[in-house]
């Protein structure tokens, strides 16, 4: 062990006198980083501020070494913010005691099936990635451990049903955070086919539609986890050994789509909290990626043509930034149908967020899969301000011309772009660059409707722009 670490206080909750008896309310299906430093620092601030009064048991789906570090610190750790907020730089920190420890249920079926019968449990959420809501066929047999989370969770709330007969008069909310469409209709989907599978009783299925309340959501921080540079100068600050510290940004946002019930159980409104509980979150989801994730898009192949390799130091650069700003407030904003005070504050947040000074954003780690991206995020935007005005959003158009440029797959000097594609997309690309004229390259790129889904040599005027901006680009001198 470092040497500097030795004169550090260990984490538990005996030297910290922190109470042990608060039920667990929370059953938290992934250990990794942003559920740490985003839904269990939202209830640990609930159990600050309002009457939660409740506990998060994590159940663990691979065995990476994490469990036992968290669990020797009995569920202590401390998240920093670092980032900008309101103009301002935050550094701050919060130890986290709401979580109860992490349970591996390969250590042992029976214990986790029991965990069901809680009659303290609220509230199940689940990070698991998006390929960890899926159907696993393999799952045969409820008396053994599925693989699959959904069958896992199928098999608790079967555990509950079976056993739990008098503890019926509350729902419990499922508050999937996967960054899938639907989240919650799709667990629930797939609970449906466990129960199909498994020949579970009909009674179950209404017990389910009854009693568990699947949720649609969308959540919003950037969480990057333990600061290895900076992780010794950290602890000494907190005067504590800790070894599981999670960074993230001051920014979140937590959409709930669920009965107005939840708010009940759930009372983030009276501890200040930036989630929000509604009927439909899909502006809320439209919002997100047509501005946070549409910048992202539109600003990599001009940033990283232009020679950045950052977020930060490209939003900083006055071309950039005003390039940005003007796709964002002047071009993707008027095609929105929120409220035009809402949409400009968070996009206030948004380049704010991009100017992080504590986050290192490489620009070509968010290049990954940039058609199908662009294809979502930041075609949309440009069809509806053309059709809206008759005219060409001129940012936008730029950036599909420097998305063309950009899977050219080389700069100017010749340094190869390391572009991370689908084989398939970079062999087009690279087949139509080196065998056509410039003109001939934006006309055969722009008809391709496996790309975008539609024929885009059909909007007028177009392929002359996007010709025009990238004779303009191989024209400038660097």
């Amino acid at each position: 062990m470092d040497s500097n670490l030795l004169v550090m206080k260990k984490l538990n909750r005996s030297i910290l006198e922190l109470d042990h008896k608060r039920p667990i309310k929370v059953l938290q299906f992934g250990k990794g980083n942003f559920l740490r430093g985003f839904a269990d620092w939202i209830i640990d601030i609930l159990n600050e501020k309002t009457i939660f009064n409740g506990n998060v048991q994590i159940i663990e789906s691979t065995d990476n070494g994490l469990a036992k570090k968290l669990n020797d610190q009995e569920g202590l750790y401390h998240v920093l913010l670092e980032g900008l907020q309101n103009g301002m730089k935050i550094q701050e920190t919060r130890l986290v005691t709401c979580v109860n420890g992490i349970f591996n249920p390969k250590d042992d079926y029976k214990t986790f099936l029991k965990m069901g019968k809680n009659p303290d449990l609220q509230i199940i959420i689940s990070n698991t990635t998006e390929a960890g809501i899926r159907f696993d066929p393999n799952d045969t047999d409820v008396n053994q451990l599925p693989r699959s989370f959904p069958g896992r969770l199928t098999a608790l709330l079967y555990y509950r049903f079976l056993h739990c007969k008098n503890i019926n008069s509350h729902k419990i909310f499922v508050l999937p955070c996967e960054l899938i469409d639907s989240n919650g209709d799709a667990l629930k989907d797939i609970v449906l086919q466990y129960i199909q599978l498994w020949k579970l009783p009909e009674r179950f299925k209404g017990w389910i539609d009854t009693n568990i309340e699947f949720c649609n959501t969308l959540v919003d921080r950037i969480v990057t986890g333990f600061p290895k540079d900076t992780s010794k100068e950290t602890q000494k600050q907190l005067d504590f050994e800790d070894h599981m510290i999670v960074t993230a940004e001051p920014f979140y946002l937590w959409v709930i789509e669920g009965p107005k019930e939840i708010q009940d159980i759930f009372p983030t409104e009276q501890a200040g909290l930036n989630v929000k509980f509604v009927n439909d979150l899909s502006k809320y989801k439209t919002r997100k990626v047509r501005i946070l994730n549409a910048a992202h898009t539109t600003m990599v192949p001009f940033a990283y043509l232009s020679g950045f390799r950052t977020v930060k130091e490209a939003i900083e650069d006055k071309k950039i930034g005003d390039f940005i700003n003007n796709v964002i407030y002047q071009e993707i904003i008027p095609t929105l149908d929120l409220p035009k005070e809402e949409l400009t504050s968070f996009a206030d947040s948004v380049t704010e967020r991009f100017k992080n000074p504590f986050v290192k954003h490489h620009l070509i780690s968010i290049a990954l899969n940039s058609i199908s991206k662009f294809k979502v995020r930041v075609l949309p935007s440009l069809l509806k301000y053309h059709n809206q005005t008759q005219k060409l959003p001129q940012n936008l158009v730029k950036s599909l011309a420097y998305l063309i440029l950009f899977y050219r797959g080389k700069e100017k000097d010749g340094q190869m772009i390391p572009i991370q594609e689908n084989h398939e997309i970079l062999n087009f690309f690279s087949d139509v660059w080196q065998n056509n004229t410039v003109e001939k390259v934006v006309e055969i790129i722009l008809e391709n409707k496996e790309l975008w889904g539609i024929d885009l040599n059909k909007i007028p005027n177009l392929k002359n722009s996007i010709f025009k901006e990238i004779n303009a680009y191989n024209n400038t001198r660097d």
